[in-house]
Order: structure tokens, then sequence, then C-alpha cells
């Protein structure tokens, strides 16, 4: 499945999607002790004693801060279970979407493109995940109209798609092709970052194999 993302068929599914599309897109300790392993046993000269600076410390379990997910919209992922960041960082990424609540109209989409397998088993992607306010913007007619033309809606999902986990950092000005061979650009900093026209709401949310951020448009495919 992996080499069905990587290889797409481009020049008439894009222009489909150009000409099905383009109406909609308007507008405190220093260390551990050291406790011998068995009590009462002599503890030979060559072990270090309890006080000893060589003793192990304990180690931080913390998560790093730049993992963190980063956007105003972030308040609205669930604090824990399902939909958490701490619930999707153990899902692949089709799976995960599944579990955000404001996915739902993308998840589908991703059903009916028949993509979820493949996007659990991609490796190390970046995924662009327009929320359900976004489709909303587009007429329902063309909405239905997409969702019901398998190849076309496969490209359109493929280009939100990016072969490389992005950092936000990444996003600052970057230039990348996206899996379906368009081109995406993003801009930004801190809290604050855009893909193409877009707006991220909440990104740099992990998955087991990719890494999300919730848009607020739907990306219109470019050369």
């Amino acid at each position: 499945m992996k080499s069905r993302l990587l290889a797409l068929p481009l020049a008439a599914a894009t222009l489909s999607i150009s000409a099905t599309y383009a109406a909609a897109t308007t507008g405190g300790g220093t260390g551990t002790a050291y406790v011998p392993a068995t009590a009462g046993v002599r503890v030979q000269p060559t072990e270090p004693p309890e006080d000893s600076p060589t003793a192990t410390p304990t180690e931080s379990t913390s998560a790093s801060p730049g993992m963190a997910p980063v956007g105003p919209g972030c308040g609205s992922l669930p604090k824990s279970g399902p939909g958490s960041p701490a619930d999707l960082a153990g899902q692949p990424v089709g799976t995960a979407l599944s579990q955000i609540p404001e996915l739902s109209t993308l998840s589908r989409a991703v059903e009916k493109a028949d993509l979820k397998d493949t996007l659990d088993s991609a490796e190390d992607i970046t995924v662009f995940a327009p929320v359900d306010k976004s489709f909303e913007k587009i007429p329902k007619e063309t909405l239905d109209k997409v969702m019901d033309d398998k190849e076309t809606l496969q490209e359109l999902l493929k280009y939100h798609i990016v072969k490389k986990r992005l950092a936000p950092a990444d996003l600052a000005n970057g230039n990348f092709t996206s899996v379906q061979g368009g081109k995406i650009t993003t801009s930004g900093s801190g809290q604050d970052f855009k893909v193409n026209d877009a707006k991220v709401l909440c990104g740099n949310i992990q998955t087991k194999n990719a890494t999300v951020y919730l848009i607020d448009a739907v990306l219109k495919p470019r050369g």
C-alpha cells in the first residue's frame, strides 16, 4: 500500500480536481541512592557506597516541549481519552484521524477514498487535516460530487499529505511537494501558521507514524 501512496497519476486527475473544486474556493533530588541488591550480603570494596556520586540519576520521562501541539485551537482537543494527544500518539494516523472530534468529515472522506490502510501503513508523513467547518464552506452539490468520485477524492486528499514529518519550525518559510505532486507553501511562527491560504488551528499533533496539522480550509491543489 505504501507504493500506492507514492506513485500517483497526476495530470488527468489534477485537472478533474481543479475543475470540480474551483467553484468551492471563494472566498527535587540530585540522584538516586545506591542500594545493595541483596540485604545482608557484604558489599565488595569495588562497589559504590550508598552516597557515591557515581550512582545513576533518575531519568525524566516528560515529553519534549518541542513536541507539544501549537496553535490557537488546541484547546478543542480532549484532555484525556480518545482524541487526546496522549491517545493519538499511540495510533497510526488513518485511525487517529477518526478519533479527533473536528475531523469527522475528513475521516469519512478517507474511508470513501479507500486510503485509511494506506495512511496507517505509511512512514513519517505530515497530514494537513481540514476540520469539519472547512468542508461546510464548499457547496453541498460540489462536495457530494467529489465524495462520490473515488479517483478525484484520492488525489484531493493526497494533496494534503507530505512525505516527511514537519515540525512547526519547518513551516516558518516552507515549500513542499505533496504526495499528490502539487506544491504546498507554509509560513508563520509561534502559535500562528498558514498552509497555502489556510490557517493552522492546531498542529504538531503526533501520531504513531505522522504529524497532523488541523487547518481551517480544504486545500486547492496547485501545480
